[in-house]
Parts: structure tokens; C-alpha cells; sequence
């Protein structure tokens, strides 16, 4: 039995967005630290333990309430938990954070930002170009909403970021809530961006992107940079 808090890291954004991939670089670090962790990542869950759902409203939530609660179950216990789900509605969000902290362990919400634009280049299956020219319905963050999360802990943006810049604010975050040790700066790290300069290009010529979302319009607004505010440690 671990002595350390137990805790959940929540990546949320859309699809294609690079939720997977941080996750998984994550957990690598996190167990080179020493930290007890499990990564749920959406589509592993929906081919398992969220089986035989569709993509309704209500079963979306009831994926995302399975997450959480698996969630909530293992940082309770001192693991470090984290889920790499779209997870498109805030209520259900902060749902399961309530339920995490309520049983002691810590919520950490990470948004991981990226333009449509960008995520529509990176899409080898070309799902957003479809959705955008209106081929593919229920889509979300085109025509199914995707509710940005209105006070993250953590924001990255995989279109300006690097990957090892985007894994540094979200473990300063949890450095400075004293859930994970401190990095071993005589061990070498070295992370490669999976996602190339001309992604990054694109999304930065693109100041806002607009698309139509069950009656309603989704603004997806300028990409702010952040480095001037977070220090590396």
C-alpha cells in the first residue's frame, strides 16, 4: 500500500487532439518516478468496458460516469490515475471531480486545445473534413458539441507546443500539489513532438475557426500562448 495521495489526471479535448499520446508519455514518467499509475484511454474503454454503447447524449455521459467511477476507485487507493477521454460535456466533468474529491484523492482537469484546422490535417481517416462539409453527423466538436472546460488546472495546446513542453506544465501542476516526487535531473529525458511544423504552421494562420453544432455555433478561438507564464522548473 502506497503512503502517497492518490490522484486523477483528466485529459479532455477533441479528437485527434494528441490526448492518447500524452497520456501515454505521461505514464512512462510517471512510473520512472515511482508513481503507481493506470491510464484509461477512451477508445480502449468503449471497446471494453463501455461495450455496446452508441453516441447519444446519455450514453456518452454514461461512458464518461464508467470512467470516473473506475477513476475515482483507484486514486482513492494511491494510484495516480489518468483518463484520455473527448469527455465533451462540463456537468459530467465536473461530476466525476466532485466524486473523485469527495472520496480524498485530487482532480486534476488538463484541456488539451488544438483548431479544428489543425485537427483536420492530422486526420488520416479524414473524419473532420467529412463532418465539416456535413457527411458525417453526431461528429463531435462539428456537428455535436464539445463544451470547453471554462477553468482548467492545466491547458496545453499540441499545435504550438512540443510535446515535452506540454508534459512539463502538466507536471509542474502536479509537482506543486506534492502528488508526484521530484523530477531526477541527473536521469535523462527527451521527448520528440509527434506533431510537425506544418500542423503548427497551419493552426497559426488560422486566428478562429466556426462550425455549426446542433442549432448552435462553436467558436473555437485564438490559441494563446502560455510560456510566459509557466516556468519551467
Amino acid at each position: 500500500m502506497t503512503s502517497r495521495k492518490g490522484f486523477t489526471l483528466w485529459l479532455t479535448g477533441l479528437s485527434g487532439a494528441g490526448k492518447t499520446t500524452l497520456a501515454a508519455l505521461l505514464a512512462t514518467e510517471l512510473r520512472a518516478r515511482g508513481v503507481s499509475v493506470e491510464v484509461l484511454d477512451g477508445d480502449e474503454v468503449r471497446t471494453n468496458l463501455s461495450k455496446g454503447l452508441g453516441f447519444s447524449k446519455e450514453d456518452r455521459d454514461t461512458n464518461i460516469r464508467r470512467i470516473g467511477y473506475v477513476c475515482r476507485l483507484l486514486s482513492r487507493n494511491g494510484v495516480g490515475t489518468v483518463s484520455a477521454a473527448i469527455s465533451p460535456y462540463s456537468a459530467v466533468r465536473d461530476e466525476v471531480r466532485r466524486a473523485v474529491e469527495k472520496d480524498g484523492a485530487e482532480f486534476v482537469e488538463v484541456f488539451v486545445k488544438c483548431p479544428i484546422a489543425v485537427l483536420a490535417e492530422r486526420d488520416v481517416k479524414g473524419l473532420y473534413k467529412k463532418a465539416l462539409a456535413g457527411d458525417l453527423k453526431g461528429f463531435t466538436g462539428v456537428s455535436d458539441p464539445y463544451e470547453e472546460p471554462l477553468a482548467p488546472d492545466v491547458v496545453v495546446e499540441t499545435d504550438r507546443e512540443s510535446v515535452e513542453f506540454s508534459i512539463g506544465k502538466i507536471f509542474h501542476e502536479l509537482e506543486q500539489r506534492g502528488l508526484i516526487p521530484e523530477a531526477d535531473l541527473n536521469r535523462p529525458r527527451r521527448v520528440r513532438s509527434v506533431f510537425s511544423g506544418r500542423w503548427r504552421r497551419h493552426a497559426q494562420r488560422s486566428s478562429s475557426v466556426s462550425v455549426a453544432g446542433r442549432g448552435r455555433r462553436l467558436t473555437i478561438l485564438k490559441r494563446l500562448f502560455l510560456e510566459r507564464r509557466f516556468k519551467r522548473r
